[in-house]
């Protein structure tokens, strides 16, 4: 599925993941394959500042998926997302809401968020203006 994605520049966050074909709603779009770290070095991280892309799974574990992966690492928010994730089995699947069109960009809405209070720069008609 991933060879279907791409990342490039984004006007949301410098980066982001982007289909190149059509994606039909409710189909799986990938996996974040990342690096899995424990939830304490996932708080040790954010809290060190700098750019990070963390994302938890369970109680236990997160990703850091500024290191390793693929496009899907580039997956921005938004406040109106084109995409859900779903955790099964420790594995960080992404869907499609609804059709995604190619050269569309694919968001996820973050909330809540390992960025609580950073502004939101989605651009959606229903920015909320920061991420909660």
């Amino acid at each position: 599925m991933t060879s279907k994605l791409v990342a490039r520049k984004s006007d949301i966050n410098g980066r982001g993941c982007f289909v190149t074909a059509p994606l039909p709603a409710r189909k799986k779009i990938g996996e974040l394959l990342s690096e899995r770290i424990t939830n304490r070095e996932a708080e040790r991280r954010v809290a060190k500042g700098g750019k990070v892309r963390i994302c938890g799974l369970d109680n236990r574990w997160s990703i850091d998926a500024s290191r390793g992966g693929d496009a899907t690492a580039y997956i921005n928010h938004s406040c109106a997302p084109n995409c859900f994730s779903r955790t099964t089995r420790g594995h960080l699947l992404f869907f499609a809401l609804r059709d995604i069109a190619p050269g569309e960009e694919i968001t996820l809405d973050y909330t809540p968020s390992q960025h609580p209070g950073r502004p939101c720069t989605c651009g959606a008609p229903n920015c909320r203006g920061v991420m909660k």
